[in-house]
Protein backbone atom coordinates (compact mmCIF):
# COMPACT_ATOMS: atom_id res chain seq x y z
CA UNK A 1 0.00 0.00 0.00
CA UNK A 2 1.43 3.81 -0.75
CA UNK A 3 0.90 5.89 2.00
CA UNK A 4 2.27 8.70 -0.11
CA UNK A 5 -1.14 9.24 -2.37
CA UNK A 6 -3.27 8.47 0.96
CA UNK A 7 -5.07 11.22 2.66
CA UNK A 8 -4.17 12.37 5.87
CA UNK A 9 -6.94 10.82 7.41
CA UNK A 10 -6.76 7.27 6.22
CA UNK A 11 -2.46 7.61 7.46
CA UNK A 12 -2.20 5.51 10.13
CA UNK A 13 -1.53 7.75 13.73
CA UNK A 14 2.15 7.10 14.07
CA UNK A 15 3.01 8.01 10.05
CA UNK A 16 0.31 11.47 10.66
CA UNK A 17 2.08 12.17 14.31
CA UNK A 18 5.80 11.50 12.17
CA UNK A 19 4.46 14.20 8.97
CA UNK A 20 3.38 16.85 11.40
CA UNK A 21 6.49 16.56 13.79
CA UNK A 22 8.45 17.03 10.55
CA UNK A 23 6.36 20.28 9.56
CA UNK A 24 6.83 21.83 12.53
CA UNK A 25 10.72 21.08 12.50
CA UNK A 26 11.06 22.22 8.75
CA UNK A 27 9.49 25.86 10.25
CA UNK A 28 12.61 26.31 12.60
CA UNK A 29 14.18 28.83 11.12
CA UNK A 30 18.10 28.77 10.18
CA UNK A 31 18.51 32.14 12.41
CA UNK A 32 17.40 30.32 15.90
CA UNK A 33 19.30 27.50 14.69
CA UNK A 34 22.60 29.97 14.23
CA UNK A 35 22.00 31.80 17.41
CA UNK A 36 21.82 28.48 19.76
CA UNK A 37 25.10 27.06 17.74
CA UNK A 38 26.98 30.02 18.42
CA UNK A 39 26.17 30.40 21.65
CA UNK A 40 26.47 27.11 22.84
CA UNK A 41 29.80 26.56 20.97
CA UNK A 42 30.73 29.91 22.67
CA UNK A 43 30.28 28.90 25.90
CA UNK A 44 32.15 25.43 25.41
CA UNK A 45 35.58 27.15 24.77
CA UNK A 46 35.03 30.28 26.97
CA UNK A 47 34.24 27.75 29.95
CA UNK A 48 37.95 25.74 28.69
CA UNK A 49 39.77 28.89 28.75
CA UNK A 50 38.92 29.95 31.66
CA UNK A 51 40.51 27.01 32.83
CA UNK A 52 43.57 28.00 31.76
CA UNK A 53 43.82 31.53 33.23
CA UNK A 54 43.81 32.81 36.54
CA UNK A 55 43.14 36.54 36.61
CA UNK A 56 44.70 37.98 33.97
CA UNK A 57 47.38 35.01 33.91
CA UNK A 58 47.97 31.74 32.72
CA UNK A 59 47.87 29.35 35.10
CA UNK A 60 51.10 27.13 36.24
CA UNK A 61 48.28 23.98 35.61
CA UNK A 62 47.73 25.13 32.20
CA UNK A 63 51.51 25.44 31.50
CA UNK A 64 52.29 21.95 32.49
CA UNK A 65 49.36 20.07 30.89
CA UNK A 66 50.85 22.03 27.43
CA UNK A 67 54.45 20.64 28.51
CA UNK A 68 53.53 17.76 30.12
CA UNK A 69 50.43 15.94 28.73
CA UNK A 70 49.23 17.82 25.63
CA UNK A 71 52.71 17.80 23.67
CA UNK A 72 51.84 19.61 20.12
CA UNK A 73 54.12 18.98 17.70
CA UNK A 74 56.50 21.73 16.28
CA UNK A 75 55.26 24.34 18.82
CA UNK A 76 56.25 25.39 22.13
CA UNK A 77 54.34 25.09 24.88
CA UNK A 78 55.17 28.29 26.70
CA UNK A 79 53.43 29.85 23.02
CA UNK A 80 50.44 26.92 22.75
CA UNK A 81 49.33 27.60 26.37
CA UNK A 82 49.00 31.19 25.83
CA UNK A 83 47.76 30.72 22.36
CA UNK A 84 45.07 28.20 23.22
CA UNK A 85 44.10 30.68 26.04
CA UNK A 86 43.78 33.33 23.98
CA UNK A 87 41.85 31.74 21.56
CA UNK A 88 39.38 30.30 24.02
CA UNK A 89 38.70 33.94 25.39
CA UNK A 90 38.60 35.85 21.95
CA UNK A 91 36.98 33.97 19.33
CA UNK A 92 34.13 32.77 21.86
CA UNK A 93 33.18 36.34 22.30
CA UNK A 94 33.12 37.29 18.59
CA UNK A 95 31.39 34.42 18.20
CA UNK A 96 28.59 35.81 20.95
CA UNK A 97 28.03 38.90 19.76
CA UNK A 98 28.22 37.47 15.98
CA UNK A 99 30.93 39.52 14.88
CA UNK A 100 33.35 37.90 12.26
CA UNK A 101 31.32 35.19 13.04
CA UNK A 102 32.74 32.44 9.71
CA UNK A 103 36.24 33.59 10.98
CA UNK A 104 36.06 32.95 14.55
CA UNK A 105 34.18 29.16 13.65
CA UNK A 106 36.69 28.49 11.55
CA UNK A 107 39.43 29.47 13.93
CA UNK A 108 38.25 27.32 16.64
CA UNK A 109 37.16 24.78 14.13
CA UNK A 110 40.97 24.54 13.56
CA UNK A 111 41.70 24.07 17.07
CA UNK A 112 39.43 21.63 17.69
CA UNK A 113 40.90 19.26 14.82
CA UNK A 114 44.05 20.00 16.71
CA UNK A 115 42.88 18.79 19.54
CA UNK A 116 40.95 16.12 17.95
CA UNK A 117 44.39 14.60 16.37
CA UNK A 118 47.10 15.57 18.48
CA UNK A 119 45.40 15.61 22.39
CA UNK A 120 42.20 13.97 22.79
CA UNK A 121 41.91 11.42 19.66
CA UNK A 122 39.32 9.58 21.74
CA UNK A 123 37.15 12.24 22.16
CA UNK A 124 35.58 12.18 18.46
CA UNK A 125 31.94 12.62 19.37
CA UNK A 126 32.48 15.26 21.42
CA UNK A 127 34.59 17.23 18.48
CA UNK A 128 32.23 16.24 16.03
CA UNK A 129 29.88 17.49 17.82
CA UNK A 130 31.58 21.13 18.33
CA UNK A 131 32.76 20.44 14.33
CA UNK A 132 28.71 20.46 13.54
CA UNK A 133 28.30 24.06 15.34
CA UNK A 134 30.99 25.67 13.97
CA UNK A 135 30.81 24.16 10.69
CA UNK A 136 27.22 25.01 10.65
CA UNK A 137 28.22 28.78 11.30
CA UNK A 138 30.61 29.14 8.57
CA UNK A 139 28.79 27.62 6.12
CA UNK A 140 25.65 29.36 6.53
CA UNK A 141 26.37 32.75 8.61
CA UNK A 142 25.93 33.65 12.34
CA UNK A 143 21.96 34.85 11.72
CA UNK A 144 19.70 37.60 11.71
CA UNK A 145 20.61 38.03 15.15
CA UNK A 146 24.54 39.07 14.90
CA UNK A 147 26.30 42.11 14.36
CA UNK A 148 27.44 40.66 11.31
CA UNK A 149 24.17 40.67 9.57
CA UNK A 150 23.59 44.07 11.68
CA UNK A 151 26.57 45.55 9.46
CA UNK A 152 25.15 43.68 6.50
CA UNK A 153 22.18 45.50 6.50
CA UNK A 154 23.33 48.89 7.33
CA UNK A 155 26.11 49.21 4.10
Amino acid sequence: MNTDTMPDAALPLPRRLYDQGLQVLTRVPNDLIALVARLSIAAVFWQSGQTKVQGFMLSDSALYLFENEYKLPLVDPWLAAHLAAFAEHFFPILLAIGLASRLSALALLVMTLVIQVFVYPGAWPTHGTWAACLLFIAARGPGLLSVDAWLARSR
